[in-house]
């Protein structure tokens, strides 16, 4: 279970401070942690997710709505989804190291969950769904306009990033683009992998993930975002 410690510790990361503390605790505890009390058991994240993903879905709905008065329905579908997918909330949830606090039995910390994005991305709609029960609509709409939305033009590039960066690097000559493996960490079982990219003779972004594919993809949005600037 989370300590005193942790909790203030996050709370002073995101700025807020729960009046109900056990919100926190259940939007950080996998249900394998679950599994694994034999007395006093609490709740796991799942039923905090399912609401924290509604109010994902409304707040970034209208953020949408409001941002572009032009687009149709079908283009800011696709934009949201970009923005919501569990890489890019994995990716956000960095910001607060939010992966940190995250309660897991131990069969599931040894087959790596902690670093799995599906999990984190759960994670953070439950936090989103304790915000809005112990804090209302306007501290889960702080939560994500600070740590989803703030970059929503460039995050839109992050679930196709190779892709974008491809037909970048093709459309202005910027050269040939290659991925480097530049390490690895963890068990075999729980693997993480180092990234860099180059475009032409430049090294221009670097990522990490469990797999290469994820790896790539971080550090082509990190090509792309040091691209933009110039």
């Amino acid at each position: 279970m989370l300590t005193e410690q942790e909790i203030q510790e996050f709370e002073n990361r995101i700025g807020y401070t729960f009046k109900n503390k056990d919100l926190l605790i259940q939007a950080f505890t996998h249900s394998s942690q679950v599994n694994e009390q034999k007395i006093n058991k609490r709740p796991d994240y799942e039923r905090l997710e399912f609401l924290g993903d509604a109010v994902l879905e409304m707040i970034s709905s209208a953020y949408l709505f409001k941002t572009y008065p032009d687009k149709k329905e079908g283009e800011m579908s696709k934009i949201r989804a970009s923005l919501v997918c569990e890489p890019a909330l994995a990716y956000c949830s960095e910001q607060v190291e939010l992966k940190k606090y995250i309660q897991l039995g131990k069969g599931e910390e040894a087959t790596g969950g902690r670093n799995k994005e599906s999990i984190i991305s759960d994670v953070m709609e439950a936090v989103i769904g304790a915000l809005y029960l112990d804090g209302g609509i306007d501290e889960s709409k702080r939560f994500i306009d600070s740590y989803v939305l703030t970059n929503a033009d460039s995050m839109q590039m992050f679930s196709d990033s190779k892709s974008i960066l491809q037909e970048l690097a093709q459309g202005e000559n910027l050269g040939e683009i290659r991925y480097e493996i530049c390490g690895e960490s963890g068990p075999e079982h729980d693997k993480i992998f180092e990234v860099r990219v180059f475009v032409g003779d430049k090294n221009l972004g670097e990522g990490t993930g469990k797999t290469k594919k994820a790896a790539e993809q971080k550090a082509a949005y990190q090509a792309l975002l040091v691209l933009k600037k110039n």
